[in-house]
């Protein structure tokens, strides 16, 4: 009989306790994933994979070791057990690192599994051609580079000495089309994507495959747009990374090391007032939702920003020994090694305009669609990153433009933002188009 993922990471926990370890978490990962792709309104490639990935952290001490493995055969979990406790005796003290306390919580319904038949390879190559076909028919798309479609299964499993042991399973459904619009140097290539627990919930292909080929025609004929200081709207597609750089600013990683722009900045107003950024790690059928964190941390619904207010770090257990403070339930981590802090679910909610009540209150400005490269300043906020989008004169979209770069100063342009009304739910960062005042824009 085939061992499930918690009764693995168990088995790992007792050789390592076997082999010498005071104390020890195990996470397992089994996963199941089909993929196809097509091109020329023909099957491009097709393939399945399928993975299991142990992960042991034994703690001798205030010393730590992790270390991987891909195999559950019984002498190698313990062989995994013994070269993990011999790694640990042999490592730097680390005051911050250890288990913390047994918790004890009932796992929540999340509905993150799809009971429905998981779709066929047949039914794949289906979707991605209807896809496909519904890009190419879009007036100027000259070609489908690839569209694909795919579905995966994945289940978790961890176990700890302290008692803990949980485990849950998430299903993704997807379908992407990347259309290139155009012929020769004049190509302009851009994408749609969409990615669903459950199949039920995935738009369907055409629209999909519509959207992406729309998007590559109004891409055609960039010009380069006047340099200046004008305001700029970042698109829903890339508003997330807006603020995904205030969440790095507030990860525990970065307080702990002193080396983050909004290091004196707890309980201070960051965002204008009335803007909440919001972590819901348990939503349904969430992206990314998850009961429980890398070291068996209950999640919950919090507030990171509320009305503008900066109100908390996100913190493992040992960046919040570090700062003196109770882990927020953060915890992420991979087989090989030990946690960090890291997000799930992130929520901007809709404010009252629309994106095109947005534009034409910006007048003359940007619209940010897609973004290259980054070059952000850790300790300052210092911010300047490539983009392509659409120049806006009298409140109307004039021409799209490439090859521009976006400047400024992150701790003023974020004290600048409306919201737009068009957030998407099922994203894992659900942020409306953003208008921020004063970008600094240049060829």
């Amino acid at each position: 009989m085939t061992s499930t993922q918690i009764e693995i990471a168990a088995q790992l926990i007792e050789v390592a306790k076997a082999a010498g370890a005071e104390n020890a978490d195990a996470l397992v990962i089994r996963s199941e994933s089909t993929y196809v792709g097509t091109a020329e309104r023909a099957l491009e490639e097709a393939e399945g994979a399928e993975s299991i990935d142990l992960g042991l952290r034994v703690l001798i001490g205030q010393r730590q070791a992790c270390v991987a493995s891909s195999n559950t055969d019984p002498e190698t979990l313990k062989e995994m057990a013994a070269r993990a406790v011999a790694i640990a005796k042999e490592a730097p003290e680390d005051p911050f690192c250890g288990l913390g306390e047994a918790p004890g919580f009932e796992l929540p319904d999340l509905d993150l599994t799809d009971a429905s038949p998981e779709p066929s390879p047949a039914e794949l190559e289906a979707l991605a051609l209807e896809a496909e076909a519904a890009a190419l028919d879009v007036a100027g798309v000259s070609q489908v580079e690839q569209a694909s479609a795919s579905t995966g299964s994945t289940e978790i499993a961890m176990v700890a000495s302290n008692g803990f042991a949980g485990s849950y399973a998430r299903t993704s459904r997807s379908v992407s089309v990347s259309a290139i619009a155009g012929e020769g140097l004049g190509r302009e290539r851009d994408w749609a994507s969409e990615s669903r627990r459950h199949r039920a919930d995935v738009p369907p292909a055409a629209e999909i495959g519509a959207l992406a080929g729309e998007r590559a025609v109004a891409r055609l004929a960039p010009r380069k747009p006047p340099a200046g200081q004008v305001p700029v709207l970042y698109d829903r597609r890339v508003a997330s990374s807006l603020i995904g750089h205030v969440l790095s600013a507030i990860n525990g990683t970065s307080i702990a090391r002193g080396s983050s722009w909004l290091l004196e900045a707890m309980q201070t107003e960051i965002l204008p007032k009335g803007f909440d950024v919001i972590e819901e790690p348990r939503l349904v059928r969430g992206p990314s939702s998850r009961p429980f964190d890398a070291e068996g941390i209950a999640t919950r619904r919090r507030a990171l920003v509320q009305d503008g207010v900066l109100e908390s770090w996100v913190l493992d257990h040992a960046t919040a020994r570090k700062l003196g403070l109770e882990t927020t339930g953060n915890a992420r981590r991979g087989t090989g090694g030990p946690p960090s802090p890291g997000l799930t679910n992130v929520i901007v909610e809709n404010g009252i305009q629309t994106p095109a009540d947005l534009i034409r209150e910006m007048g003359t400005g940007l619209i940010v669609t897609s973004m290259i490269g980054s070059s952000i300043n850790p300790t300052t906020g210092a911010y300047s990153r490539g983009a392509s989008g659409f120049w806006v004169e009298g409140g109307e979209i004039a021409y799209p433009v490439n090859e521009v770069t976006v400047a400024g100063a992150l701790p003023e342009m974020i004290k600048t933002l409306i919201r737009a009304n068009d957030r998407e739910p099922h994203r894992g960062f659900s942020v409306p188009a953003l208008l921020v005042d004063g970008v600094t824009v240049g060829a």
